[in-house]
C-alpha cells in the first residue's frame, strides 16, 4: 500500500473510534432508553404499515366490488348474444341441408325424366353378335395373319 492509502486508512479507523467515544459520552439518555425509544418508533412505523396496507385493501376491495356488477352484466349479455348466434347458425344449417336436398332431388328427377324421354325417342337396333370373320391371303401376298376376329 502506498503512503498515502496507509494515512488514509489509519484516519478512518481514529475518527470512527473517535465518534463512538463522543456518542457514549454525550448522549442524553442511556443505551436502555435509546433503545426503547427506537423499538417504539420501529413498532409505530409497523403499526403504520399494517393499517396502510389494510386501507389499501379495503379501498382496492371496494372497487373491485363497484365494478362487479358492470362486469356480470357485460358477461350475460355476451352469453345471450353467443346463444342466439348459435341458434341462427343451427338455423341456417338446417335450412342449408333442406335446400341441398331439395335441389338434389330436383336434379335427380330431371335426370330420371331426360333419360325416360332419351330412351323413348332413340329406336332400339337389333342385337348383333360378333361374327367369325376369316381373312384369307392371296398366293403371293405376304401376309402373317391368317384369320382375325371381330
Amino acid at each position: 500500500m502506498s503512503k498515502g492509502g496507509i494515512g488514509f486508512v489509519l484516519g478512518s479507523v481514529f475518527g470512527a473510534a473517535v465518534g463512538a467515544a463522543a456518542g457514549i459520552l454525550l448522549a442524553p439518555r442511556s443505551g436502555a432508553e435509546s433503545r426503547a425509544m427506537a423499538a417504539d418508533a420501529m413498532n409505530d412505523a409497523w403499526d403504520a404499515a399494517a393499517d396502510a396496507y389494510e386501507k389499501g385493501g379495503s379501498v382496492v376491495a371496494d372497487r373491485l366490488n363497484n365494478v362487479r356488477p358492470a362486469v356480470d352484466a357485460t358477461t350475460d349479455e355476451l352469453r345471450a348474444k353467443i346463444d342466439l348466434a348459435r341458434e341462427r347458425m343451427d338455423q341456417l344449417r338446417n335450412t342449408l341441408s333442406e335446400n341441398v336436398t331439395a335441389a338434389s332431388n330436383s336434379v335427380n328427377d330431371a335426370v330420371s325424366a331426360v333419360a325416360d324421354k332419351v330412351g323413348a325417342a332413340v329406336p332400339q337396333a337389333p342385337s348383333t353378335e360378333a361374327a367369325d370373320v376369316r381373312v384369307e391371303t392371296v398366293e403371293g401376298e405376304k401376309s402373317g395373319d391368317e384369320a382375325t376376329e371381330a
